[in-house]
């Protein structure tokens, strides 16, 4: 009978052949591909790595705008 109860190494040992895994398919996808299509992926994760970030403070600055304005604003209206 299987156990279902894993030590933490090999809990750990488990995750670090699945990072070896994902590294060595990015490695030879990386080796299939073509110059122009190494390029073109480079451009869209930095354009990805550099707007994402962007746009998550951009709505959480106005989350907390819209939520200032809601508590400020509904003192002043029923005052």
């Amino acid at each position: 009978m299987k156990t279902i109860n894993k030590s933490f190494k090999d809990t750990v040992k488990e995750v670090w052949h699945a990072f070896i895994g994902i590294g060595r398919h990015f490695v030879r996808t990386l080796d299939h591909m073509s110059w122009p299509a190494i390029v073109a992926m480079c451009v869209v994760l930095a354009l990805f790595l550099t707007i994402l970030p962007l746009v998550i403070t951009l709505f959480i600055a106005v989350l907390i705008v819209k939520l200032a304005i809601n508590v400020f604003g509904d003192k002043k209206q029923h005052g």
